[in-house]
């Protein structure tokens, strides 16, 4: 914090603002790639998942592609059947069984 009230109080040297931006542009790309990769993988496997081409999680890499990925997977039929659910009782068999007459 000291180190940024001295940097707003002295005027920066023109070749240190220079050597200062060349690194932030070095750094940038790899810092861009490593977010579009931490984004884009998980959405490769729920597009595979879902039944839709892979390929459709790289629509992120577009602005408000993202959106259109969204809405796709939102709001159109996936190609898959639902796994059972461990645990859950089975479904009661459809109609419902009328009781039984009582015996006399």
């Amino acid at each position: 914090m000291h180190n940024l009230a001295l940097l707003l109080q002295a005027p920066m040297d023109p070749a240190a603002a220079r050597h200062l931006a060349l690194v932030f542009l070095a750094i940038l790309p790899i810092v861009i790639f490593v977010g579009l990769i931490i984004v884009i993988v998980p959405f490769w496997f729920i597009c595979k998942k879902a039944g839709f081409s892979p390929w459709l999680s790289l629509l992120l890499i577009i602005p408000f592609g993202n959106l259109v990925l969204y809405y796709v997977l939102a709001f159109s039929e996936w190609k898959v059947v639902p796994a059972p659910q461990l645990g859950w009782p089975p479904y009661p068999p459809y109609p419902p069984q009328p009781p039984y007459p009582p015996q006399a």
